[in-house]
């Protein structure tokens, strides 16, 4: 099949009460994991590629293309969606090969910006983006964890959310409610009362970001109060890397990375399976 929409997937889950789980995609190996974890589930996903990543390969359209074709070969909708794209360079190169890669979203992120600031550039790419058929997620304020942030305890407001939800156009937002990104651990605690006044204030999908960092029965609470994607990138890496370390220190002589790696690909494929069957079923 082709990739899927993002905006039919997040509609769907609008219409169920449910979530559609996000993956940060590193590698083919990630892509995979992701594909297989998804399938595993029966349940939709996204693949993502953040600008960090399309830094650390030198290019978007490698891995864009093995997301494609990964989504094309799954028996469970994959939707395609660039994550915290920074650089509107970046969009303008992208967006006019939208269609040829099937990219369903971007999520750009001008939260580092003052608040006008973020409006008008936010606003700019949405247009920008709609014109090309693709769906927009973004963010105000900055969630925790990453160089700049605001500290975790930054919480989103819903009237300043609705404001930004309606001077922008945009068609998801990535809220603050207590997550934290690039966590271990799986401690935060989310506002679960703020998800829900946020979900009653704002008329698109609120996005978790940091969801590495919340455990399964919190972000089962957290989709039923209103978050409708779940972002995870961190635990992904985890898992593999944990992974690796066990294979390699069994295997001391071992040269084929075919044999390590594919260890370390299962473990992250069945995480991906986990997180899917956790906001499916919420």
């Amino acid at each position: 099949m082709s990739p899927a929409g993002t905006a039919e997937l997040l509609s769907a889950a609008v219409g169920t009460g449910r979530a559609v789980a996000a993956f940060n995609v590193l590698s083919l190996d990630h892509v995979e994991a992701v594909a297989a974890g998804a399938a595993a589930a029966g349940a939709p996903a996204l693949l993502q590629l953040s600008e960090n990543a399309i830094a650390f390969r030198g290019a978007p359209e490698p891995l864009l293309a093995a997301c494609r074709e990964a989504a094309a070969a799954s028996g469970t909708p994959l939707a395609i969606h660039l994550d915290h794209i920074e650089d509107r360079e970046l969009v303008a190169r992208v967006l006019p090969r939208a269609a040829d890669f099937g990219i369903g979203s971007l999520m750009f992120d001008a939260s580092k910006l003052d608040y006008d600031a973020n409006v008008a550039a936010t606003r700019e790419v949405v247009a920008r983006a709609h014109d090309a058929g693709v769906w927009v997620e973004a963010e105000l304020g900055e969630i925790g964890g990453k160089d700049g942030a605001h500290a975790p305890g930054v919480r989103t407001d819903p009237a300043e959310a609705a404001s930004f939800v309606a001077a922008t156009g945009v068609d998801a937002l990535a809220v603050a409610v207590g997550s934290s990104h690039a966590m271990r651990d799986r401690s935060a605690q989310l506002d679960l009362e703020l998800i829900a006044r946020l979900r009653e204030a704002v008329p698109v999908p609120l996005v978790l970001h940091g969801s590495s960092g919340v455990a399964d029965d919190v972000i089962a609470q957290a989709v039923a109060a209103g978050i409708r994607k779940v972002n995870v990138g961190t635990a992904l890496n985890v898992a593999y890397t944990a992974a690796l370390r066990a294979a390699l220190a069994e295997q001391p002589d071992a040269v084929d990375p075919r044999g390590y790696t594919a260890t370390a690909r299962r473990a992250m494929t069945e995480l991906v399976a986990g997180f899917c069957r956790v906001v499916a079923a919420a």
